[in-house]
């Protein structure tokens, strides 16, 4: 036991963080000309210093949580009161509250009587590794950048994007957060974003709805017609510009298939895309216009 607690204190005199106080005490170790009540009375020493780094170390903490805080709020405010675009808002702040936490770390670990020069140093070193290992969450930095410059999409808009749709409801340093309709909330890396393709239904104030009904073989398809367009003229959430159109759209093997589009808002569009197909349903079953069943004709040899 005692050869482990001399390797110790020979590993403990080369640290480069070791305190004066701790070098002295491991060189006596490690020297074999132990004062154990020397020893005893620097420990004691070295422990009141280290329990006053560390209060001091705790109280600096909560000051500079507190102060991270306040800051947060006043730039909150700041960005308010300037009218910033909300997409900015959110980028900056999810940006400076990363650094301040890096900055709070810091201050930290010199409280707590580390050298902070040495400190630097394998901050830096590490921060060349770290940023090797996450060079994706760099082009995400650099994605978040473009996405703001060139605004394909802001805070609240109603966007496609790499397979998902939703409401964006914040754009981060390194992703953008997507409020799906199902209420998802789904982040999805800024890089992708700013490199691929993205839908924005937003940006026009109104949009195409498009339906595809069936009707049998045998059917007026002319009466069909004038039925659909009927139904689209009394929705007042139907835009008049461009007007609706009806088309037979195909010939398929056990249905006659009509293709209707029409306009409208934005806001209006769930509510017509589902109501329209319930209300041509129901109007059809009234005037007996039949809708089409998949049918084989079997011809049996004679």
């Amino acid at each position: 036991m005692m050869i482990h607690l001399l390797q110790a204190a020979e590993i403990a005199a080369d640290s480069v963080a070791a305190t004066p106080k701790i070098k002295a005490v491991a060189q006596e170790l490690s020297s074999g000309n132990v004062q154990w009540n020397q020893v005893v009375s620097q420990l004691i020493d070295w422990s009141l210093d280290a329990g006053k780094h560390i209060l001091v170390a705790l109280v600096v903490y909560l000051i500079g949580h507190y102060l991270i805080k306040l800051l947060n709020y006043l730039l909150a405010r700041f960005l308010v009161r300037r009218n910033i675009e909300i997409s900015v808002q959110t980028f900056v702040k999810s940006f400076v509250g990363i650094l301040l936490q890096v900055l709070l770390i810091v201050t930290v670990v010199s409280a707590l009587g580390v050298n902070t020069t040495s400190f630097a140093a394998l901050l830096a070193s590490f921060g060349v590794a770290i940023g090797m290992a996450l060079s994706g969450n760099l082009q995400n930095f650099a994605g978040g950048l473009v996405i703001l410059f060139l605004k394909p999409y802001k805070v609240g808009d109603w966007i496609e994007a790499q397979g998902t749709a939703g409401t964006v409801q914040a754009i981060q340093i390194f992703h953008t957060i997507l409020l799906t309709a199902d209420g998802k909330q789904i982040y999805v890396p800024n890089g992708s974003m700013s490199s691929g393709s993205i839908i924005n239904y937003t940006l026009t104030p109104s949009r195409r709805a498009e339906w595809i009904i069936g009707v049998e073989y045998g059917e007026d398809v002319e009466k069909a017609r004038r039925v659909i367009l009927e139904i689209l003229s009394a929705d007042s959430r139907v835009l008049n510009d461009p007007a609706p159109v009806v088309w037979l759209g195909e010939l398929n093997n056990s249905s006659v298939d009509m293709t209707i589009r029409c306009w409208t808002s934005n806001d209006d569009y769930w509510g017509v895309m589902f109501e329209t197909r319930e209300k041509i349903y129901n109007r059809f079953n009234e005037l007996g216009i039949g809708f089409p069943f998949p049918q084989v004709t079997v011809h049996q040899a004679g």
